[in-house]
């Protein structure tokens, strides 16, 4: 205990820019609830009222859940028409993620606007949708709540570093994968920590509830395959939050998706990542079962995006290139298989 509180006295700047960026998002995150509340239809996305008939092919024993979602198509349904007709696009994402999805602290515009490498995708889906990268609305969704948000109808999609998995295409439907990642372990610069081995015994481990990293600790620890003294039980609503305790000291390590672990380390110059990634994972744009027509439409707009030499990998370059490099495998956006 006394290790980790001489830890959080020693991590100034990390421990007091993490609870400036706490409060900032709770301030942000208020005045964007009058954006979340229901339209007088008493629906806000497309899982209302509208929605095209069918639903996506669903994975009860899928081995590879990125290559399960409905081939291109620009045909138009009720989903994308109820769209067009509403006149905006209405996008779960995540506001405090650097350089995927969150609010400048240090930019001058007096409106901060969210910006980032899932924001430049949502804003490319509302161009072809809505012929404007402005006609969109954002809606700050915490990590456990990304599905419900979608099978309720307050968002069209979330757009959040969602991982396509088999558990999820129960719930969900989601576009072919728009990037490559995995879990890795991220912990304090000076922590006996080597990665997701041995040395996490007799660790507390935090992660996001809801999150793939959290069922991969919870499944490994009852197969024995990750040490029963780990401590896996402090999670978080927002990912953002474990680096926050980190910081303080309250935790150990965490486990996180690779690509949002690098650019925590980037924030914090105090953490590291340790080890090498030990899943392989895709991120995907989720949406309500029944909206294929929308599926599709996003897949086909996902087809031009990988190709523009201002899209995908223009995008990869400013935001994550940074943080992944230009050589990583995350650096190639992963070429679709259809079911």
């Amino acid at each position: 205990m006394r290790a980790r509180q001489l830890r959080a006295g020693l991590r100034g700047w990390g421990g007091v820019g993490a609870m400036a960026v706490v409060c900032a998002v709770a301030a942000v995150f208020a005045l964007l609830l009058p954006l979340t509340q229901p339209h007088g239809d008493g629906s806000t996305g497309v899982g209302g009222p509208g929605l095209a008939d069918g639903t996506q092919v669903r994975a009860d024993d899928c081995e590879a859940p990125q290559n399960q979602s409905l081939a291109p198509s620009s045909a138009e349904g009720a989903s994308v028409a109820a769209i067009k007709k509403r006149g905006y696009l209405s996008v779960g994402v995540d506001q405090n993620s650097y350089r995927w999805g969150y609010r400048n602290p240090n930019s001058t515009d007096e409106d901060v606007q969210l910006e980032g490498f899932d924001i430049d995708l949502a804003r490319r889906i509302a161009t072809d949708l809505l012929g404007s990268p402005d006609k969109i609305r954002f809606k700050a969704i915490p990590t456990n709540q990304r599905v419900p948000a979608i099978q309720s109808g307050r968002v069209d999609m979330v757009v959040r570093t969602m991982t396509i998995t088999c558990a999820r295409l129960e719930q969900v439907a989601f576009s072919a994968p728009y990037f490559l990642t995995g879990q890795q372990v991220l912990a304090p610069v000076s922590s006996d920590i080597e990665g997701y081995d041995g040395s996490l015994a007799g660790k507390q481990i935090c992660s996001a509830a809801g999150s793939t990293a959290y069922d991969k600790l919870d499944e490994d620890k009852k197969a024995g395959k990750l040490d029963a003294s780990a401590d896996i039980s402090t999670t978080v609503p927002n990912q953002l939050d474990c680096l926050v305790r980190l910081q303080l000291g309250q935790v150990d390590a965490v486990v996180t998706d690779s690509a949002l672990a690098a650019s925590q380390a980037a924030q914090d110059p105090t953490v590291e990542l340790k080890g090498e990634r030990f899943t392989t994972e895709y991120y995907g744009v989720a949406m309500n079962q029944k909206a294929t027509d929308l599926v599709r439409r996003v897949n086909r707009i996902l087809e031009q995006y990988r190709t523009d030499p201002d899209g995908w990998r223009a995008s990869y370059d400013h935001w994550l290139r940074p943080t992944l490099g230009a050589d990583s495998e995350s650096a190639t956006a992963p070429v679709p298989t259809y079911q």
